[in-house]
């Protein structure tokens, strides 16, 4: 679907624009990373005699159908009856697993159980913004300032908060020595903080509000201390965990790594009042960070543990291949998008070739993705 839309700027599509984004959107994040990030967090967190219960199975499966229900409902009528259904229908089955992984998987208050826990009440906590959308709609429109916040409050607490702090727990889970407990509670709490203070920098798009930039500011500079901390608590075990990667792995694993430390950094520069007016106004911005989180931190690290525990098998050249052509593509439309971002940033309008240049980048990621997915077939064949 993503490669479609960009297909669509070389040749008009009989499709509707939007509603083919909304259908990708919700894919992207309710199909891909939440259900891996669902397996995972079952693999390595919940027990096995209550791993074995029905219930996660059937849970899987229904949500799937869930997924599968907004892929056809999207397209078809954007924000509709139907597909408000099946993305209500996934909250709710949301709730579900939450509850179940905090009942099975919470009775040994391990630190990286403690880090899954906050990203359970951070997924359930972003939910609230997507109760608010039909009080905002009935009451002052789509174009309101509670709707935009409302669906801002969702992204936000969801990437920021469910989404990376699952997946840096279930990096964590791989570390097999001791980490240092005391610099890990302060990394926990500073975490929590600045995913708080920092959802100040979407709602200032709406709200035009000085303090709520001080409150940004805040929040990116404790994310600095984060991450310094983060170090700090695994320095002992870095040697020890890197001579345990395979070349692969390595690579993966630095994607996710230099993809965070950009993030910041892109964060840190829209501190600067020129930047932080304009950088939602200019598409091309918002798309690469979005991308930048999704596609290089949150997949960067679930690749990266599926192949370290061997889920996809470094062993396939098919693989390998696959994961060089994603990282190529990944690397080259984040390119893309923040040049043309810039281009337009600075009123030089569209660089010749954009538009040719971005779908062949997305198309090499599509075929990443194929490479892999036969790679994982013909492991299951071979098996």
């Amino acid at each position: 679907m993503g490669l479609l839309l960009r297909f669509s700027y070389l040749l008009p599509l009989n499709v509707n624009y939007i509603y083919l984004l909304h259908a990708h959107s919700h894919v992207a994040m309710l199909g891909w990373i939440y259900m891996m990030i669902y397996i995972l967090i079952i693999h390595f967190f919940v027990p096995n005699n209550k791993r074995e219960k029905p219930i996660y199975n059937q849970l899987f499966w229904v949500t799937e159908c869930a997924v599968i229900g907004m892929m056809i409902a999207f397209p078809v009528q954007g924000y509709g009856l139907f597909s408000i259904i099946f993305s209500t229908a996934h909250i709710l089955l949301s709730y579900v697993f939450c509850w179940l992984v905090w009942k099975d998987a919470a009775a040994d208050k391990t630190y990286n159980k403690r880090l899954l826990l906050i990203s359970i009440l951070f997924m359930v906590f972003s939910t609230f913004g997507v109760w608010c959308l039909g009080p905002a709609i009935s009451t002052l429109g789509k174009q309101s300032v509670f709707y935009q916040i409302a669906i801002q409050f969702f992204l936000h607490f969801q990437f920021n908060g469910w989404f990376l702090i699952a997946v840096l727990a279930l990096f964590l889970q791989q570390f097999k020595g001791q980490i240092n407990l005391k610099h890990f509670r302060i990394f926990q709490i500073l975490l929590v903080i600045s995913i708080l203070l920092t959802v100040a920098f979407p709602v200032s798009w709406f709200v035009d509000m000085k303090i709520l930039r001080w409150i940004n500011a805040c929040g990116i500079l404790l994310q600095l201390l984060v991450f310094v901390y983060f170090y700090k608590m695994l320095k002992t075990q870095i040697k020890t965990f890197k001579a345990s990667l395979n070349s692969t792995n390595k690579i993966v694993y630095g994607l996710a790594f230099s993809s965070l430390f950009l993030k910041i950094s892109l964060q840190l520069l829209v501190l600067l009042p020129c930047l932080a007016e304009t950088s939602h106004q200019v598409r091309n911005f918002v798309i690469g960070f979005i991308h930048l989180t999704s596609l290089g931190i949150i997949t960067g690290f679930l690749f990266g543990i599926l192949i370290q525990n061997k889920i996809l098998s470094n062993q396939s050249s098919i693989l390998r291949l696959g994961m060089k052509f994603f990282i190529l593509g990944y690397a080259a439309t984040e390119v893309l998008l923040f040049l043309q971002g810039s281009f337009f940033y600075f009123n030089k309008g569209k660089f010749p070739g954009y538009y040719e240049s971005i779908f062949a980048a997305s198309f090499l990621i599509v075929s990443g993705l194929i490479l892999i997915v036969t790679s994982i077939i013909n492991k299951k064949n071979k098996s």
